[in-house]
């Protein structure tokens, strides 16, 4: 498996490990033995996402998307799991982070590509 490839393996890692823990953190308030599951999510959130910049990939690149898949996904699933709301508003500001961290990707891909014209 490539180098990028695996950079994106591990960064579905992170995002699934903090959602993990944000999600136990709701669960901890009625049932504590969440706690366990908050603590081994964040923890493995941030080693996946050193995993994923020792892959190469731009920290701007990797934390907004861990950032915004993190907050669209227990937005989405709060509302699965804990009944919690999704208004039309959040639902636009979900759609709007998103956004802006394509604009990033696309950025930093742009910039690659012009920083590896250069250095012909």
């Amino acid at each position: 498996m490539s180098q990028k490839a695996m950079g994106w393996l591990f960064l579905v890692g992170a995002i699934f490990a903090e959602v993990a823990g944000s999600l136990s953190l709701k669960a901890a308030l009625n049932v504590p033995a969440f706690y366990a599951v908050v603590v081994v999510g964040y923890v493995g959130a941030f080693v996946f996402l050193a995993l994923v910049l020792r892959t190469g990939m731009a920290l701007g690149v990797a934390y907004g998307i861990w950032g915004a898949s993190g907050v669209a996904l227990t937005a989405l699933l709060s509302l699965v799991f804990f009944n919690e709301p999704l208004t039309v508003l959040m639902s636009i500001g979900i759609v709007v982070v998103i956004g802006g961290v394509l604009c990033v990707e696309l950025g930093a891909q742009a910039g690659n590509k012009k920083k590896d014209e250069v250095a012909r």
